[in-house]
Formats: C-alpha cells, sequence, structure tokens
C-alpha cells in the first residue's frame, strides 16, 4: 500500500470517527446535559417563590419552553434527519428563544427575582438547542443543502421517515425516565403549587370583598 492510500485511509477513518463521535455526543452528552440546568432552573423558581409573584402565568410559559424543545428531541429521536425535521428543529429553536424573552419578561414584571444564577442557567439552556441543531447541520450536510433547494429531487423530503438503525428500547427508556424525574415531575409540582397559591388568593380577595360589603351596609 502507498503513502497516499494510506492517507486517504487514515483520512476516511476520521471522517467516519468524527460523525460517530458527534453523534454520541448528542445521545449522552448534550441531551442528558439539558436536565440538570433544566432541573437547576427549577430550584431557583422554588427559591423566588414563583407561586406568589408571577405564578401560573410563569409556569405555564415555562411548560410551553420544555414542549418547543421537546417535540423537536422527540421527532429527531425516532426519524430521520431530513428538510423536514430540519425544519422543525430550526422553528423550533427560534420559538423557544422568543418565549425565553418572554418568560424573562413576565418574571420581571411580576417583581420575581431572577438572580445572576437563574440568568446563567437560562444563558445555558437558550445555547443548548443551536449548539444541538448545528452538530445535527454538520453531521447532515446534505440534508441541510436539501433544505435549501426545497427539497427537489427528494421524495422524502417533507414526510417523517423511521430512522435506518432505530435507537435502543433501553436508551429511550433512560431518556423517558429522566424526562420524567427531571422535567414533569418537578415542573407539574411548580405548576400545581402556581395554581393552588391563585385559588388561595382568590378566596381571600372574595373574603376580603365580602368583609367590606357587610362593613360597608
Amino acid at each position: 500500500m502507498s503513502r497516499d492510500q494510506a492517507a486517504e485511509i487514515s483520512a476516511t477513518d476520521v471522517r467516519v470517527d468524527v460523525g460517530d463521535v458527534t453523534t454520541r455526543y448528542l445521545l449522552y452528552g448534550l441531551l442528558p446535559g439539558w436536565f440538570v440546568p433544566g432541573l437547576a432552573d427549577w430550584v431557583m423558581h422554588r427559591r423566588s417563590r414563583i407561586e406568589d409573584t408571577a405564578g401560573t402565568k410563569e409556569s405555564l410559559i415555562h411548560a410551553l419552553m420544555m414542549t418547543e424543545v421537546g417535540i423537536p428531541i422527540a421527532l429527531t429521536l425516532r426519524y430521520r434527519v431530513n428538510p423536514l425535521l430540519l425544519l422543525v428543529q430550526s422553528a423550533g429553536a427560534v420559538v423557544h428563544e422568543a418565549t425565553a424573552l418572554w418568560d424573562v419578561r413576565t418574571a420581571v414584571d411580576s417583581d420575581r427575582e431572577v438572580t445572576p444564577l437563574e440568568q446563567h442557567i437560562h444563558s445555558y439552556l437558550e445555547s443548548l438547542p443551536y449548539g444541538a441543531l448545528s452538530a445535527l447541520m454538520c453531521l447532515h450536510a446534505d440534508q441541510v443543502k436539501s433544505l435549501l433547494n426545497g427539497g427537489r429531487g427528494d421524495p422524502d423530503a417533507w414526510r417523517l421517515v423511521p430512522r435506518r438503525r432505530p435507537l435502543s428500547r433501553a436508551y429511550l427508556a433512560g431518556v423517558g425516565a429522566a424526562i420524567a424525574t427531571c422535567v414533569v415531575l418537578p415542573y407539574g409540582e411548580e405548576l400545581w403549587r402556581c395554581v393552588r397559591a391563585d385559588r388561595r388568593n382568590r378566596k381571600r380577595a372574595g373574603d376580603q370583598a365580602k368583609w367590606r360589603a357587610r362593613k360597608g351596609r
């Protein structure tokens, strides 16, 4: 084997390795790493007593943001990356960023304290969708080109196509358990706490109104 042939094979191996490593990073690094700052953000909301300030409105915004990120993730775990999926992922990232601005504005307007630590957590959470999307685009440059060309010549460009090699049930079960533990349970508790506080405040306001009405007679 000549030196040029060896160099060509070596370069091919590097490309294959980079793709494999990037995929493993997305599946076992970036995605699981999403749960930790998400849980930390919930702690910040609890410490600042969100139920007594922004309340249910901000908690519902948090649920909306998780949906905007969760749908593209769920689709990517099950289906092949193509122009349709790239479009969904890009739209999710943009809408998530817009909702994040709405979220912070809601918190500030309600006088909920957003500490520097919480702001840094937000920065990390906002950067993750773009990091994941850019990595996927590098892995699937051909699909990015197809998207820019409107999917012309690709009959599968605008439909969901199952992955050629489905992810293992064990991995999907692990992701599902992490979502339930680090997202659904804590943020469900937050929403329940806010709704309960709203009901208590409405009852208190009603009792005060009745008391003032009786006093004014």
